[in-house]
């Protein structure tokens, strides 16, 4: 037993002190532009690794690729003027794909032999200037773009450059692409498995989230952490990984520019200010040596701060606020890298850094995370007898961890679950007792929880469709180890769900806790949920009136059944289109109950520290305060209601100056005597009594700004299902840019929180400055 504590001892020694392959690959790339005002020979190479010219183009025509005349020279001694420098240097030849005008490159994509043309010139033009692999950059999905033909273009250019090495007994050519993070934010993925296969690394282009040319609201556009939105870089990164693509492909992207946005006061607190555009330049983009420039020149003693919340630098003045990343965020973007195990980063655009300030912050912290990298292996030097001595404690104290760990604490709980269920410790008397399934049950039910039963992601973690032996089909959702929930959501949705029994609320059938899972078992939903149908353009057909009558009945009987008649009131706290599942004749039914919380007949309201739900459905005084009520799951059905009789996203602008948010939308129409150019037109209510006009009203009602000015949710049914009662005009809803002159002044703070829905991120340009 001793010798198996040293053996053990020894394995995790000699596993510290092995040389980590990430140091020897570190990848420290940067873009370079024909038209960019740096010579080659100013460039310090010896802070990069690798360095991409920028751009080469298709012909439209033949699909071969070509650089303009003018700057052929520029490519053509590009990698002799970098190795002259620095020998060691890898160049890269970056083709242009259009981003919003990919027109030539989608008309490659479409045909074999185009795509074949293509490859041989990019191939012929990477040996002709002396290149070391190709870039694609600008490759932005949209519908234009067909992810298969993509798919194919990367499999054939990996065969191509394979074949061609081989038959030049030259190195292969390294295949990379950019990839961006905005249409990850709203669920549009590129092809990844082809892309894990087929590159050597992907750019991400983690920057230009939120642009003063697009928003009305002054937020960062290259956070890499933000509590109130999925829009950062964070949420990118950690979505890949989750979906298996290897951090060792991934290279982090480093903006070396900001933005200026003209905000519409000095109000001293400006993320998620109100703004009304650019300032500074026409756009509001300017390079980091010109920020430094223009804070020293108009800034009259007023200097930079670092926010750690986002990692970005701001600077006010005025109502001028700018956000950039100064040495601080890069420093904590690059250690950020290192620690998430990725490949390196990449520099977009060299030139705004003249004094290599931000490049050689980069470096040294590359640097710094691997001399801290050593600190372990020199230190377990130093007592490497102690442990040799101690061999045998280790080895037991290893054997007392492993059964008290968390294994133990997941037994217990899950042991503490089934006495609750099985004694009958609910909140209604007659709850049925939930199953207790085992690991290896789901395993097989699910296929091992392969993708192809994956019906989607959740906070909480991924849900499968299984298939038990006797033929009853299942949903499973399983905790995320990436997930910020945990065994509190678990036990709390465990323990409403099985005791709440509605049929328009989702049946929990048991729960799993075996090796250290944590997975809940419900009804299987054929029709999964009602957002798919809302804002799919297809799918949205299948939705006629009656259907949605239907739909917003179902949710109507829902929160009356959690909020009138039930013993206890429940407040679901996170009701949405997404947790809003339908079977297989369309009946919604409330799912995710892991926020919702439990109020007594006789209590009003409650506080928390702790800020849950999505952004976009939850109200001011939850924002602001964190009071919730009843009142709270009101004004999550407004927003929800409103999105059922327009098809629209409560994150997009609408309105003639695109200024205006979904409610304040809906209410300045209505206001007009404008309605049906709210309403989705596929709608027709002529032959039902609940009438669109009327949801609208009711609607309105629900989010308005003050909880007391909400309706109660019998109010709400008796409002939709009489026609001609009585109902009062809505005030302005909560959010809104303009208040009414009786509104309270502080009503206005809340401006700022109107942060868009984790759902329904949009996407910001990006373009080569």
């Amino acid at each position: 037993m001793a010798s198996e504590g040293k053996i053990a001892c020894f394995f995790v020694f000699f596993l510290c002190l092995r040389p980590s392959s990430e140091e020897r690959t570190w990848v420290k790339s940067a873009y370079v532009y024909d038209g960019s005002d740096i010579r080659l020979s100013a460039i310090d190479s010896s802070l990069f690794s690798t360095l991409i010219c920028a751009f080469a183009y298709i012909d439209s025509s033949t699909h071969q690729l070509y650089v303009n005349s003018s700057t052929e020279y520029f490519f053509h001694t590009f990698t002799d003027s970098v190795k002259f420098e620095n020998s060691s240097i890898t160049t890269l030849l970056s083709v242009w794909a259009g981003r919003e005008d990919p027109s030539a490159f989608v008309s490659m994509l479409g045909e074999s032999s185009s795509r074949r043309s293509f490859i041989e010139s990019t191939i012929e033009k990477a040996r002709l200037y002396g290149f070391s692999g190709v870039d694609l950059c600008g490759v932005l999905p949209s519908r234009s773009i067909n992810m298969t033909n993509l798919s194919a273009l990367l499999r054939e250019w990996r065969d191509g450059v394979d074949a061609e090495s081989r038959k030049s007994g030259k190195p292969q050519l390294l295949l990379v692409m950019a990839v961006y993070c905005q249409p990850i934010f709203n669920s549009v993925s590129y092809p990844l498995d082809s892309i894990q296969r087929n590159l050597d690394w992907v750019h991400l282009i983690a920057y230009d989230y939120h642009l003063p040319t697009r928003e009305r609201f002054a937020l960062p556009h290259a956070a890499l952490f933000d509590p109130a939105s999925q829009n950062n870089t964070d949420f990118c990164i950690t979505w890949l990984l989750t979906r298996g693509f290897p951090a060792r492909k991934l290279v982090l992207g480093l903006p070396y520019h900001g933005y200026a946005w003209q905000l519409e006061d000095s109000s001293p607190d400006a993320i998620g200010h109100p703004a009304v555009g650019p300032a500074v330049t026409a756009d509001g983009s300017f390079g980091y040596s010109s920020i430094k420039l223009y804070i020293r020149d108009f800034g009259y003693g007023a200097t930079s701060v670092y926010n750690s919340t986002y990692a970005v630098n701001l600077f006010r003045k005025g109502s001028v606020w700018i956000n950039f990343d100064d040495v601080e965020a890069i420093r904590a973007k690059v250690t950020y890298a290192k620690e998430k195990g990725l490949l390196g980063y990449n520099v977009f655009q060299i030139n705004n850094d003249k004094n290599w300030v931000l490049s050689r912050t980069a470096q040294e912290a590359s640097e710094d995370q691997q001399h801290r990298r050593w600190f372990w292996p020199v230190l377990l030097i130093s007592i490497a007898i102690v442990l040799l001595i101690f061999g045998l404690i280790c080895y037991l104290q290893r054997r007392t961890l492993k059964s008290k760990g968390i294994l133990g604490v997941m037994k217990g709980f899950s042991s503490r679950l089934k006495t609750m269920v099985c004694k009958g410790e609910s909140l209604e008397s007659g709850t049925p007792n939930l199953q207790t399934f085992g690991y290896v049950t789901l395993k097989a039910a699910t296929d091992d929880f392969s993708s192809e039963n994956k019906l989607g992601e959740g906070g909480f973690g991924p849900v499968y469709k299984g298939k038990l032996p006797k033929g009853q089909y299942i949903a499973v959702k399983r905790l995320s180890k990436t997930s910020n929930q945990g065994l509190e959501e678990f036990k709390n949705e465990v323990m409403l769900t099985a005791s709440l029994q509605h049929v328009n609320l989702v049946r929990l059938l048991g729960f799993c806790t075996d090796r250290e899972e944590l997975m809940l078992i419900y009804e299987y939903m054929p029709n999964k949920s009602l957002d798919l149908y809302l804002f799919d353009p297809i799918r949205k057909y299948l939705l006629d009136w009656v259907k949605c009558v239907h739909i917003i009945e179902g949710i109507t009987q829902g929160l009356l059944y959690l909020q009138e008649y039930s013993n206890f009131t429940i407040i679901h706290r996170d009701l949405k289109a997404s947790n809003v599942l339908l079977d297989d004749e369309m009946n919604p039914k409330i799912s995710d109950f892991g926020l919702a919380r439990i109020f007594r007949k006789d209590d009003i309201e409650a506080n928390t520290n702790r800020i849950v739900g999505t952004y976009g459905y939850v109200p001011p005084e939850y924002v602001r305060k964190g009071i919730y009520s009843t009142k709270y799951d009101i004004y999550s059905f407004g927003v929800l209601l409103l999105q059922i009789i327009s098809g629209k996203k409560n994150s997009c602008c609408y309105g003639l100056n695109e200024n205006l948010n979904l409610l304040e939308y809906a209410y300045e129409l209505w206001k007009d005597d404008k309605c049906m150019q709210f309403m989705d037109p596929s709608l027709d209510d002529s032959s039902s009594s609940c009438k669109l006009m009327r949801c609208m009203q009711v609607a309105l009602l629900c989010v308005q700004a003050k909880p007391g000015d909400r309706p109660s949710m019998l109010e709400v049914s008796s409002m939709l299902k009489n026609e001609s009662s009585a109902v009062n005009s809505p005030k302005k809803p909560a959010f809104s840019i303009n208040k009414d002159e009786d509104e309270d002044e502080d009503d206005k703070c809340l401006i700022k929180e109107a942060i868009h829905s984790v759902n329904d991120a949009s996407i910001s340009e990006l373009c080569p400055r």
